[in-house]
């Protein structure tokens, strides 16, 4: 609809209360006689409990209360929302995830003693005051350790630190493939730990009303209703209607807010206990050793291929760190959401792919942006590269052979999945073109004459968006339905309201998803009004991960909007005496076919409200539509990524001087959104790729807990990025949309670490670890001379 509507870069509408500070935050909430929560948290990776002395806090100024996991004896354990099951049939170990520490701690951070004051800082103060003795453990760091045998359990009642063995894929056909390869390229690669770093961190506040029994929890929340569903139903045993949970505005998430905490029971269970709220807001040293960490996998893969460099068979063993205990979707990362992306955008006939999976002495650790797909991405960009290197045959000729072809879809894959639509010779085209890659040779040679070391890489990632349907994901051990919900509220004077269960923290939804309707309803933009957040105001929804906003939550809006438009055809109709058949709707009127009588959409939602002149006896007064959308099936964006480095011989300091990226996301509705997402995703895949990394020491102390070691990429850091689109419309949502969150993140890493290792062609380097420092990248380009 002209400047506003589908494929607009519309300007995004948030942005003004966000930049001049009217953002409202879950810290921003203040209750009357609210109090403040501090958590006493173990400076152990493992120890028993051997006692707590909490009297002389009790006995500071304002302390209001002091808990231990005695006083949640009642309670349950934080929930795991996804059950794998293993190889051989049996359910994955599932060990209790305690909301307070139950005489063993197993991380550093791990929560032992709740502190409740009448302000943040007594709270704090009194929680310096407790004395807790520990007996210390031997350490579970390192996932092959952890799996010796002989090591330390991490959980008694499992017996040993293996969480699950899963496989996906015909092993069979992939060794006989194996059997008759002409080349085989192995790598051994290692997917870094990292840290989410959302730029507002964890808050919850708990409320209680007395005279309702109702139970109110404020917190930095993707999902909502999720957090309701696990916390009420599993932790707390509050009824549902009983439990309100509300996130606000929400400054990032990138996945790590996704889940239920501990600190969103301890605060809502406290407010009941003490009547009064229960207020907790994490630091920033706090978030690095509480909220769920990303990534942390380490990878075995092989690629077979024939003489011509098809790809014959691939097949890889992975272990994939749980932390200490099994955060809400932690099992599908390494799982459902890594292996079942394995082919890529080729045509590889033959995969297997097994996943150990194991409990360490760390933070637990769960999706981040991209969750399993950059993972396999990465692991699957690297191979081909290796063996392009092996086979000589150019990196993009490689990809190109073994491209899945526009006339192959709908495509099913050795690893479960049917990819609908796609055309990935046109990105690659459009990245090579864009890169200039025809010209690198004669920007090495410049580079070389100034003394500096330049490479290209190539990265061409496939992901799966928008998880479902939920049959599938139920069988195959989700927990919860990943549909989604959206209510189109029609007003009197014809302004809108849409309710959606998606979740907002960055994605621009007041503004996509009102172009949408105004485009639909041919209505003007800014009459239309998007809530979502608040589970008493919103149809059930299941918030916002996975890029499935506008692809699922978007798709729930659509078929809403269609029925409000079938309904409001009727009352047109009777307003203008005419068979319904005959009603056409275009550009907010309602027209009789070959007439030039017609009526407006507001006059239309006026009368369902003022129903004068109205078929009663058809229609029930009112104009407000609810859909529950469940996909058919994933959606699939990919791409084509290029990097280009230089690289200091003599410090081994690594300069990006130009990425591109080419992103196939089918219809876009705001250009300009989805250019930010990219730009974002970029920016965090490159941080995984040259900075990022948190570190543990053998003792699992966290060597990297705050910003003075954790390296966060800057403007400084990143060149200006070239980006652009093609699309192939998804087959199967109405929209033809396919999400574009996540892509930055899956396809940059492959490809600023495959730049880097051509950069070192002439020293011998055949592989870098992430994040390629500058110490790691001298001490490769030292290893491959000597």
């Amino acid at each position: 609809m002209g400047d506003t509507g589908i494929g607009s870069a519309v300007t995004r509408r948030e942005d003004y209360r966000f930049l001049t500070g009217q953002g409202k935050y879950t810290d921003d909430i203040n209750l009357a006689h609210q109090t403040h929560a501090w958590i006493v948290r173990s400076p152990y990776a493992h120890a028993n409990i051997t006692g707590i002395d909490s009297s002389a806090a009790a006995a500071m100024p304002g302390v209001v209360a002091i808990y231990t996991s005695e006083d949640f004896a009642e309670v349950g354990g934080v929930p795991c929302g996804w059950e794998v099951t293993q190889k051989d049939g049996t359910p994955m170990n599932e060990p209790k995830h305690p909301i307070l520490a139950e005489g063993r701690v197993r991380h550093v951070g791990d929560p032992v003693v709740l502190v409740i004051a009448e302000t943040r800082d007594q709270a704090r103060n009194a929680a310096e005051a407790i004395v807790v003795d520990y007996e210390e453990l031997p350490a579970q760091i390192d996932m092959q350790a952890a799996l010796a045998d002989g090591a330390t359990a991490i959980h008694d009642d499992v017996g040993s630190n293996l969480c699950f063995d899963w496989e996906l894929g015909d092993q069979d056909a992939t060794d006989a493939a194996f059997a008759n390869a002409h080349h085989v390229a192995k790598l051994d690669l290692v997917n870094n730990r990292l840290v989410a770093n959302a730029m507002e961190p964890r808050a919850a506040i708990g409320d209680y009303n007395p005279s309702s029994g109702d139970y109110t929890l404020y917190t930095t929340s993707q999902n909502p209703h999720v957090i309701r569903l696990l916390m009420g139903a599993f932790v707390l045993s509050i009824p549902e209607h009983k439990l309100r949970v509300y996130a606000p505005d929400v400054g990032g998430g990138f996945g790590s807010k996704i889940y239920h905490y501990a600190e969103e029971a301890m605060v809502t269970w406290a407010a009941g206990q003490l009547k009064r709220p229960v207020k907790w807001t994490a630091e920033r040293s706090e978030s690095f050793m509480s909220d769920a960490h990303g990534r942390d996998h380490v990878t075995h893969v092989e690629l077979a291929m024939d003489e011509n460099g098809t790809f014959l068979g691939l097949k890889c063993n992975t272990l994939a760190n749980m932390g200490a205990y099994l955060s809400t979707f932690a099992p599908c990362v390494p799982t459902y959401l890594h292996a079942t992306l394995l082919a890529g955008q080729y045509t590889t006939p033959a995969i297997h792919c097994e996943v150990k999976a194991v409990f360490t002495n760390t933070v637990p650790v769960d999706a981040y942006r991209g969750a399993g797909r950059p993972e396999a991405t990465y692991l699957l960009e690297r191979v081909v590269d290796v063996a392009a290197k092996e086979m000589n045959i150019d990196p993009a000729e490689l990809r190109r052979r073994n491209f899945i072809q526009p006339d192959q879809f709908p495509y099913d894959t050795p690893v479960a999945l049917t990819y609908d639509t796609g055309n990935y010779e046109v990105t690659l085209d459009q990245a090579l073109a864009a890169a200039d890659y025809a010209g690198f040779q004669a920007r090495k040679d410049e580079a070389a004459s100034r003394g500096k070391l330049r490479g290209i890489g190539i990265a061409s990632y496939i992901e799966a968006c928008g998880i479902a349907p939920s049959n599938v994901v139920g069988a195959l051990g989700a927990r919860a339905g990943l549909y989604e919900a959206a209510t189109i509220r029609v007003n009197p004077t014809g302004s809108v309201t849409v309710l959606t269960g998606s979740h907002s923290h960055g994605q621009g939804h007041e503004t996509t998803f009102s172009q949408v309707v105004s485009d639909m309803l041919g209505i003007d933009y800014d009459s239309i009004e998007i809530v979502h957040g608040d589970t008493d105001k919103v149809p059930f929804g299941m918030g916002t991960y996975g890029s499935r906003s506008i692809a699922v939550g978007g798709s729930a809006i659509y078929r809403s909007v269609e029925k409000i438009i079938a309904k409001a055809k009727k009352i047109a109709a009777h307003l203008l005496e005419a068979d319904v058949a005959d009603i056409e709707f275009e550009n907010g009127e309602f027209k009789v076919k070959g007439t030039d009588k017609s009526t407006g959409f507001g006059d239309v939602a006026l009368t369902a409200y003022v129903p004068h002149n109205y078929p009663l006896e058809e229609l029930e007064p009112g104009l407000e539509e609810t859909s529950f959308y469940d996909p058919a099936n994933f959606t699939y964006p990919a791409g084509t990524y290029i990097c280009e480095v230089e690289i200091d011989p003599e410090t081994g300091v690594v300069d990006l001087v130009s990425f591109h990226a080419s992103d196939d996301f089918g219809n876009v509705i705001n250009p300009m959104i989805v250019e930010g997402q990219v730009h974002g995703g970029l920016a965090q895949g490159i941080g995984q790729a040259l900075l990022e990394n948190c570190v543990y020491d053998d003792q699992g102390q966290l060597l990297s807990g705050s910003y003075m070691d954790y390296c966060m990429p800057r403007a400084d850091d990143l060149p200006s990025f070239s980006v652009d689109t093609t699309v192939t419309a998804c087959t199967h949502n109405p929209l033809g949309v396919k999400g574009c969150g996540e892509a930055g993140a899956i396809g940059s890493p492959p490809a600023v670490i495959n730049a880097i290792v051509n950069a070192l062609s002439d020293y011998n380097v055949r592989h870098i670890d992430m994040p390629a420092t500058p110490m790691k990248v001298w001490q490769a380009m030292s290893a491959g001379q000597a």
